[in-house]
């Protein structure tokens, strides 16, 4: 069973979400909160599986309220999925580096959300269809220079070519379908991949991956598969 936290200022919102999760027999909604601050603290208190958190609350915001969910040891294992209205909500880009694992718009097809939350559950990175292409554009955009950390210098030097080369396609959005038909190797294969080069570099998901790769300088700002 996956437990879910829904985080929404909207009631009617969450009502249907509610709704919708509830009606599959794998999900169940552990509880609801209205604000960043009440996430955090339902967090604590039930340690979901999944959050679906709304970006803009008042009070504490979703941001806030994930990087505070994402930094507890306790809640390590929790994985947050950001709610936006827009596919280019500019609290997107700072999420990732908050650590959500997810992103969907809000008029999301019901299925696509069940989706969501069982790839995120299962320890994947989820961006909508409608917000990765432009998510992956901007955060080469606003990309700070790499940096010159010593230990991750030392982790980046454990890749081997094939993982580095991984690592660029996932920065450019791909999927692992695509990154196999990209490499011509099969899909079971090109997650392999990812997921070693997740391991090496000590990324939390999908979406940290691609933190990494522009903040590193392993991919460069405007280089885009």
């Amino acid at each position: 069973m996956i437990d879910v936290l829904l985080a929404d200022d909207q009631a009617l919102v969450r009502a249907g979400f509610r709704a919708l999760l509830s009606s599959a027999a794998d999900i169940t909604v552990v509880g609801e909160a209205e604000d960043g601050d009440g996430a955090v603290r339902l967090a604590r208190d039930t340690s979901p599986d999944v959050v679906l958190m709304d970006i803009r609350m008042p009070g504490r915001d979703g941001l806030a309220a994930t990087r505070d969910i994402v930094g507890d040891p306790r809640l390590a294992a929790v994985r947050v999925v950001m709610l936006t209205t827009f596919a280019e909500d500019e609290y997107v880009f700072e999420a990732i580096r908050a650590g959500a694992s997810g992103f969907l718009v809000k008029d999301t097809e019901p299925a696509e959300l069940l989706h969501a939350v069982r790839v995120v559950h299962r320890g994947d990175a989820l961006l909508s269809p409608a917000v990765t292409r432009s998510l992956i554009a901007e955060f080469a955009a606003r990309a700070k220079p790499p940096q010159a950390d010593r230990a991750l210098g030392a982790l980046l030097r454990e890749l081997t070519e094939r993982e580095r080369e991984v690592v660029t396609l996932v920065a450019s959005g791909l999927s692992n379908d695509e990154i196999a038909e990209r490499l011509v190797v099969s899909p079971a294969t090109a997650k392999t991949h990812v997921s070693r080069a997740m391991t090496k570099l000590r990324a939390r998901d999908r979406a940290q991956l691609v933190v990494l790769g522009y903040e590193t300088g392993l991919v460069r700002p405007g280089w885009l598969a």
